[in-house]
């Protein structure tokens, strides 16, 4: 049994998504997390294929320091972003997992929660 930190208000309207030990810059993942969070199911998707090919990035607002500005971040009231390929592809395939799990309308899914921890590093001595 995984564990999850936070558990759905109505686990009978609610899917799930985890991944564990994944090869991505924490950083660049919580931001992008963050910018999908709140967003319809359908809307993400869209959004993260924009960011994978630089038509739209995602803001910096936390970890933003030594990240450059561009025009695209004034579309969420912000000055910086950037556009990370990897924490998109690996958000996007972490939406495909959650729609195989829901058992509802997917037009009706919206992204409620995320959260994120960075990897454990182990030593081999």
């Amino acid at each position: 049994m995984v564990r999850y930190s936070l558990d759905p208000e109505n686990p009978t309207k609610s899917c799930k998504s985890r991944g564990s030990n994944l090869r991505v810059h924490f950083k660049n993942t919580r931001e992008t997390a963050q910018a999908i969070k709140g967003m319809h199911i359908r809307k993400a998707n869209k959004y993260l294929r924009d960011v994978v090919v630089k038509h739209q990035c995602v803001p910096f607002r936390r970890y933003n320091g030594g990240v450059g500005r561009c025009a695209q971040a004034k579309q969420f009231g912000w000055t910086q972003g950037r556009w990370p390929k990897k924490s998109a592809e690996f958000l996007l395939h972490m939406l495909k997992n959650a729609e195989s799990n829901a058992e509802l309308k997917v037009r009706s899914l919206t992204l409620r929660s995320s959260t994120l921890t960075e990897l454990r590093l182990t030593t081999d001595s």
